[in-house]
């Protein structure tokens, strides 16, 4: 399997992302054929901080698991609004 085959498995899915020059915690917003577009999340105030789109040959690493991974998860889904 090839890494833009399972970077769209991930597509709208948190994870840790690791590329050349940085490395954010987010979500995979979309997958093309050669750029990943990428919501930044601080980890502090669990706000979207930014977006950014990158080639996805620079992509050196993701962790799509793991217990920050998991504290991001349950943040983001502790504001979205309950629906009755």
């Amino acid at each position: 399997m090839k890494m833009l085959e399972r970077l769209k498995d991930l597509e709208h899915q948190y994870v840790f992302l690791r590329w050349v020059t940085g490395n954010e915690y987010g979500k995979i917003d979309y997958v093309g054929s050669d750029f990943i577009e990428f919501s930044v999340i601080d980890v502090d105030t669990m706000e979207y901080r930014e977006t950014i789109i990158l080639n996805s040959q620079l992509v050196l690493e993701i962790t799509f698991g793991g217990a920050d991974v998991a504290r991001i998860i349950a943040e983001r889904s502790s504001q979205l609004p309950s629906e009755w």
